[in-house]
């Protein structure tokens, strides 16, 4: 027994070393190990014992351990497999969906290089380059006309893709197909379920973000106290798991974003600051359409924003070096449903050879109106866009991806959609017939919540409230959550009009919503209870 026991950790631990070697912190972490196994304190009389004393003195058992939690959440993100409803159904045509989407967007995107007479990728004029390098900090003063410029995309196209899927075993009239997504065969949780993963908040415990000035435990003055003394506890600890359970309570604002790095593994080191400025190098070397695209969906979005605009220069950045990421490209297209369809373009002037061909964009992500808004909150996290860039690419390779792909991931788009329906349906019978009754579907009103995880929407802090609980419970079935418990706040104004107009009127300004008090102490532990 014993010996198999040690078999199996051998092959594991064998695997593990293989998979961590893929890592993009594994070099730099190597290197650091390998100075310390070169060093004095490691003696070769003792070789194991004080490498391990070592590790543990220079925080280096801790990084490997962090890598080790990295690591089980990238492969759960990968390898995790929907629960359907049964064990053979067969989901292909979501995988059919999401390629005949691609093949929509990359025809738009070529449609629109026809009509301007433009290409998809060429090297950058020497003189535009020189510009784009002056203006690096200030991007908003960087003079492009983009008046012929359009979205390739909105939310509500993307919702037009959702109602078009058809399960062919679904035995039901064609015509009622588009009211819900009932007809998709994937289970979602329950709220009996949901009580389960988010036991801190179905037991109403005390938790930053309703009042900071609520009582706190000891010799605290307050709540906030509280938090902050135990939030730079779990930062000193350096480890990421930690950090992750702490943030299911609420982060105080001073430790958010470097508790986020933690929690996300951004955290950066030389080599990525190098990897930062080669992304920067090909922005100023290489003149894409998506560059276009970003600058449009920014100056729409972002610019126009009350509680943004002051950042625009640092979203431009950071979005421009996000399209050039081709470190971003694997994950997305391993992890969705098409199987990774990407454009490849040839350099403009350039013979069609392979040195002169690049995957278009790098990222593998081509933009949609308010692309730029998974972005946006992390400026009020970060001073250092470097740090800012990193923590955001992770937050998207976890979560954000998924709220624009078909696929039929328990964390996707469509999922919570179903989640939205069934929880609207079981726990608002009366406000679900209501919207039947006006032949209103109930997820075109949310669905650019949905997409957007809110962001644009709420406030920042109240946005930042909930993306902890995001990245606390390692899930997005928060927001479908929270998308319910606002209708049903609304609910008394909603019953009263009768057409999508007026309905959209009532839910135009979250702007008055508290996350935390409101979804969370008053709606979501009356849903839970």
């Amino acid at each position: 027994m014993e010996e198999s026991k040690k078999n199996f950790l051998e092959k594991s631990a064998k695997k593990l070393t293989k998979n961590v070697q893929n890592m993009a912190n594994y070099r730099s972490l190597y290197n650091e190990i390998q100075r310390l196994v070169a060093s004095t304190v490691v003696k070769k009389n003792d070789f194991e014992n004080t490498l391990v004393d070592a590790l543990k003195v220079n925080g280096l058992e801790t990084q490997l351990r962090n890598t080790v939690f990295h690591w089980a959440r990238s492969q759960d993100s990968l390898k995790k497999k929907p629960i359907h409803l049964t064990e053979n159904t067969d989901l292909i045509y979501l995988k059919k969906v999401q390629i005949q989407w691609e093949r929509r967007i990359q025809k738009s995107l070529n449609s629109i290089c026809s009509e301007l007479n433009i290409p998809l990728a060429r090297i950058r004029p020497s003189a535009d380059r020189e510009e784009l390098g002056e203006k690096w900090n200030e991007l908003s003063t960087y003079d492009t006309d983009l008046s012929k410029y359009r979205p390739l995309y909105a939310p509500k196209d993307f919702l037009e893709v959702l109602f078009s899927i058809r399960d062919p075993a679904f035995k039901k009239h064609p015509e009622e197909l588009n009211w819900d997504f009932s007809h998709i065969q994937i289970r979602v949780k329950t709220l009996a379920e949901l009580r389960c993963l988010y036991v801190e908040l179905a037991q109403g415990m005390p938790l930053l973000g309703v009042n900071p000035d609520m009582p706190a435990a000891g010799n605290f003055l307050n709540l906030e106290a509280e938090r902050t003394h135990l939030g730079e506890k779990v930062l000193s600890t350096n480890y990421a798991p930690i950090a992750q359970e702490f943030l299911k309570r609420g982060a105080p604002r001073a430790l958010r974003g470097r508790l986020w790095s933690l929690v996300l593994g951004s955290t950066i080191k030389d080599n990525d600051i190098e990897y930062y400025d080669e992304l920067k190098t090909m922005v100023l070397q290489y003149d894409i359409v998506v560059d276009k695209l970003i600058i449009k969906d920014v100056q729409l979005t972002a610019s126009n924003d009350d509680q943004y605009f002051v950042f625009e220069d640092v979203l431009y950045k950071t979005m421009l070096c996000f399209s050039r990421d081709s470190e971003v490209l694997t994950p997305v297209t391993t992890d969705r449903s098409a199987g990774g369809q990407v454009i490849h373009a040839v350099l403009q002037g350039k013979p069609a050879t392979l040195e002169n061909t690049l995957v278009f964009p790098p990222s593998g992500v081509i933009p949609f109106h308010g692309f730029t808004m998974y972005a946006t909150p992390f400026c009020y996290l970060y001073d250092d866009p470097c740090i800012m860039y990193y923590t955001f690419r992770a937050f998207y390779l976890r979560y954000w991806f998924r709220l624009h792909t078909v696929s039929s991931h328990e964390q996707g788009i469509v999922a919570l959609c179903l989640l939205f329906e069934r929880l609207l349906q079981c726990h608002e019978p009366l406000l679900w017939a209501h919207f039947k009754n006006i032949h209103l579907q109930p997820i075109k009103i949310v669905f650019k919540w949905l997409m957007r995880g809110f962001s644009g929407h709420l406030p920042p802090e109240q946005l930042l409230c909930l993306w902890d609980l995001v990245l606390g419970y390692d899930s997005l079935e928060i927001i479908a959550l929270l998308a319910v418990t606002i209708l049903s706040f609304r609910k008394e104004n909603l019953m009263q009009v009768n057409n999508q107009h007026n309905v959209e009127a009532i839910l135009a300004d979250l702007s008055s919503l508290k996350v935390i008090p409101f979804v969370i102490i008053d709606k979501l532990l009356a849903l839970f209870h």
